[in-house]
């Protein structure tokens, strides 16, 4: 039997905290509070949490270390990639200028999760703000890798309901990826422009064609190949073979709005998990909101990339 260790962090918990990513040559944890608008650093040595806000930014989809520049960050700010400076530790972050800017014609549409994979490529997808009714009523949002050389976005999906976690195996040549509104979860081929080939369904939540009491969100993997999908509305995070689709292990946190996970720590062997405390139709009790650590899995993440924007 696995012994699991949960703990809170530091951080008061916040409304919808999501796209942890962790730094290995600074060994410690960013994430976002996508509708309070902030940013956070966890340090693992001090136990700690830092916050920043960014003026006039009161949306935050995610953030992601740039490859080269210790305190320059994008963010994703409606469907803009926006560069920003932050030292880590000032309760403000400063506006440097927009990457690129997506869906003109979308003026209801956000970015929501977004990654790196090993060669520093973004990827990422929108869909349309949840306050503009059910997530399932439209596909509005695309999928999209930004080609830094040539300052464009590349469309890789279309008809997304709700982008998703994403996630690379080991060697980078398969990409799994989450719509939440497909139910499930999907490989894809990469090939070495990064684009994407034969889909293949690893694994469908629906129970008899039916929606499950959960989407899946967001996502992350272990050097083995094994998926860890966080369930908004489930209160667990499975563990997936993708190989047969079989669910492995369930994962329950003492909350029901689960949105993402991120290998960490030292040893990347620490399973970093955000929660949201408040959907738009009723708030959570605590500890919902909250960052948590689970220790004890016997796994080890793969490392997670900063964007090269060179």
């Amino acid at each position: 039997m696995v012994n699991m260790n949960t703990a809170v962090s530091t951080y008061p918990r916040a409304g919808m905290t999501s796209c942890p990513h962790w730094s290995i040559e600074q060994q410690c944890l960013y994430y976002n509070d996508i509708y309070g608008g902030t940013i956070h650093r966890y340090d693992y040595a001090e136990n700690k949490t830092y916050t920043a806000k960014l003026d006039g930014y009161p949306v935050i989809s995610f953030i992601t270390p740039v490859k080269g520049r210790k305190t320059e960050f994008i963010i994703g700010t409606d469907k803009k990639i926006t560069l920003i400076h932050w030292d880590g530790v000032s309760e403000q972050a400063k506006f440097l200028k927009t990457i690129g800017e997506v869906e003109f014609d979308l003026p209801n549409n956000r970015f929501n999760d977004a990654k790196t994979d090993f060669k520093g490529r973004f990827y990422g997808g929108t869909m349309r703000l949840e306050a503009k009714g059910d997530i399932f009523e439209v596909r509005l949002g695309s999928f999209y890798r930004y080609d830094a050389k040539q300052k464009k976005f590349v469309v890789l999906k279309k008809n997304i309901g709700v982008s998703n976690g994403l996630c690379w195996n080991e060697t980078g040549n398969l990409l799994y990826y989450i719509d939440s509104c497909d139910l499930d979860v999907k490989e894809y081929h990469v090939d070495e422009n990064g684009d994407l080939s034969n889909e293949r369904k690893v694994i469908d939540f629906t129970v008899d064609g039916a929606r499950p009491p959960f989407v899946p969100d967001g996502m992350t993997i272990d050097t083995e190949g094994f998926l860890y999908v966080a369930t908004f509305g489930g209160s667990t995070v499975f563990k997936i073979n993708p190989r047969n689709g079989k669910i492995e292990l369930e994962i329950k946190l003492p909350c029901e709005q689960v949105t993402s996970a991120a290998f960490g720590g030292p040893n990347l062997d620490v399973l970093f998990v955000t929660t949201a405390a408040k959907e738009f139709k009723t708030p959570q009790p605590p500890p919902a909101g909250a960052l948590f650590k689970i220790t004890g899995l016997n796994a080890k993440g793969t490392p997670m990339y900063s964007v090269d924007l060179s």
